[in-house]
């Protein structure tokens, strides 16, 4: 996947929780992660968070301490 295509998909993610305080929105957006991206997505996405996350919407990087690391999703 395109580097700007997870940031862009990610961001989509946070943008439908704008409206939720924030420690709910981080917790659903880290949810909906762990529960549709497949580990290889979230491998991606944690590469692209050790670099800075350039791009992603600050309620993405407050979530990443939800979202699982591929190495620790279950089957």
């Amino acid at each position: 996947m395109e580097l700007k295509d997870m940031v862009r998909m990610a961001n989509q993610i946070a943008s439908f929780y704008h409206g939720y305080p924030a420690e709910e929105a981080q917790k659903e957006i880290a949810d909906h992660i762990n529960r549709f991206w497949e580990p290889r997505m979230r491998g991606e996405f944690f590469a692209h968070l050790a670099k800075g996350g350039a791009g992603l919407d600050p309620a993405v990087i407050a979530a990443a301490a939800g979202i699982q690391p591929p190495h620790q999703a279950a089957a």
